[in-house]
């Protein structure tokens, strides 16, 4: 019997095909790329073995051949996601444009892949290879930056979680039939009301920044955000994005 201790206890511990058996007619990556559009389509819940099985023409015992479990499938995904951000390009000399730079590209894969977060959410994020390699990549760039690792590694996490929370308003106000403008007006109509005086100094104050689209408010919350986890003070300017 298999030590527990040296079983493989994630999709990639394992090899893709077993030593035995015909020869595969499918890979994980192609399997993997139709859960990934059948997820888009039809969100997370969509995605089965049966339902994958008849997207690819095949029955659903033929899919276990090469992917233990639904499980494991997810966790597929959601590495073939992590897949998709560019880890090639050069550190460009500026740990905090770099970080920004990696986040907004997270960003916009939450909101080619809305399920991710939700997924993530359920079932914790599994670090498959392309996650491991982001998260180095991550650290990378951070190593000229002050902090410890410890902090560095929290850096990364709320990256992560502003990209998530941003990439869910953003399809949330795609998806939504209200209009944003109106809704400012109305916030400023309850203000001028007189009985939320705090509010209203917020909305007038002579140094507020101005209205931003959400890419740019991303952007600043960033700016300002990291530095100050890694001990080195607010380097955020009116005059950045």
């Amino acid at each position: 019997m298999t030590d527990r201790a040296t079983r493989p206890t994630t999709v990639w511990s394992r090899p893709e095909r077993g030593a035995r058996g015909p020869a595969p007619e499918r890979s994980r990556a192609q399997i993997t790329t139709a859960a990934l559009a059948l997820a888009d389509a039809e969100g997370l819940a969509a995605v089965s073995m049966r339902a994958l099985a008849q997207r690819l023409g095949t029955g659903p015992a033929s899919l276990y051949r090469y992917v233990g479990s639904r499980d494991e499938l997810l966790d597929l995904m959601a590495d073939a996601v992590a897949g998709e951000l560019d880890l090639s390009v050069a550190p460009a000399g500026d740990w905090l444009d770099d970080l920004v730079d990696l986040a907004r590209q997270s960003k916009a894969a939450h909101v080619r892949h809305p399920w991710l977060a939700d997924l993530n959410d359920r079932r914790g994020e599994v670090l498959g290879p392309h996650a491991i390699d982001y998260l180095d990549h991550a650290l990378g760039i951070l190593s000229p930056a002050p902090g410890a690792a410890g902090q560095k590694l929290e850096a990364i996490g709320l990256l992560g979680a502003l990209a998530v929370l941003f990439a869910r308003r953003e399809s949330a106000a795609t998806s939504s039939s209200g209009d944003p403008a109106a809704r400012a007006a109305h916030l400023a109509a309850v203000a001028a009301e007189g009985r939320h005086p705090h509010l209203l100094a917020a909305l007038t104050t002579a140094d507020a920044p101005p209205p931003a689209d959400r890419d740019a408010q991303f952007v600043r919350l960033l700016r300002r955000l990291l530095p100050a986890m890694l001990g080195q003070g607010d380097r955020f300017t009116q005059g950045e994005p």
